[in-house]
């Protein structure tokens, strides 16, 4: 009931999150927004810092780690907004489901992880899922559609120091970084190109701030309280989610290969968490 209850905090952040994307699109630099995410995101995690009553409550050793992490996240999160505002909305999310799929990929080449047959088939599947998405040799291939799947491999990498860190330091203090590291990295390329911002632009700002850190803290909430199998499962829900949003408010169709790539995927990464599970308790 718990990690329902948090999940819901999740879907509804990361969909708040796309909707405040599209809405800015052409209207803001997607630099500048990440900037702006970034420090009011510092903010909040500052406020935190002074109500906690710990003098150094985001104290680390590893702030290596916390560089490379959120190097990959900030060009996951520009490709991500970028696509946000070439494609429709269902398929972003669909080919963002693809970060476990490249998640296991680089495991296997650059950390030498152990590939199994499970791990093998997963892979596949969810490569089979990308393809029906895509759809080549059927449509022209839509370069908007690689930026966002270069987007999932940044994540990917993202993913695999996260892991890491999770192991070592708390929530807050992985988001306080991720607010931190990437501030400069929004503004330093969003001075080329500054636009002040107008009164009715600011609240879907304070909107993206928000809910890009309740999205990751709903999310490692709802881990607590349930096993990952379910948290993925519930996550996948994301997808319907966005495409009755994109239906609704932007008038774009819905595309049947996009739930049936996307569930291919999610078979393929079910497979392997529980895999993995099984493995760890024997």
């Amino acid at each position: 009931m718990k990690a329902g209850l948090w999940m819901i905090g999740t879907l509804a952040s990361f969909c708040i999150m796309a909707i405040g994307a599209r809405e800015l699109n052409g209207v803001l630099d997607t630099f500048q927004l990440l900037f702006y995410r970034s420090a009011l995101g510092l903010v909040i995690m500052s406020s935190i810092h002074v109500l906690s009553g710990n003098p150094h409550p985001f104290r680390t050793q590893y702030f290596k780690q916390h560089m490379i992490r959120n190097t990959f996240h900030f060009a996951g999160q520009y490709g991500w907004f970028i696509g946000i505002g070439l494609l429709p909305l269902a398929e972003v999310f669909a080919l963002e489901f693809t970060t476990p799929v490249w998640t296991a990929l680089i495991a296997y080449f650059l950390l030498k992880e152990q590939m199994t047959k499970v791990k093998v088939f997963a892979i596949v599947v969810g490569l089979l899922g990308v393809l029906i998405i895509l759809k080549p040799g059927y449509t022209l291939l839509n370069g908007s559609s690689f930026i966002v799947l270069a987007a999932a491999v940044a994540f990917a990498i993202a993913h695999i120091f996260t892991k890491s860190l999770s192991y070592k330091e708390s929530p807050a203090t992985i988001l306080f970084y991720m607010s931190l590291i990437q501030l400069p990295l929004g503004l330093i390329p969003a001075l080329f190109n500054w636009q002040w911002v107008t009164g009715e632009t600011w609240p879907w700002i304070v909107l993206i701030a928000i809910t890009g850190l309740t999205a990751h803290f709903c999310t490692a909430k709802a881990m607590q309280y349930a096993d990952v199998t379910l948290v993925v499962t519930l996550d996948f829900l994301r997808l319907p989610l966005i495409t009755l949003a994109g239906i609704i408010l932007y008038n774009e169709d819905f595309d049947i290969t996009l739930l049936i790539g996307s569930l291919l995927m999610l078979t393929g990464n079910l497979l392997n968490i529980k895999k993995s599970m099984k493995h760890r308790t024997t």
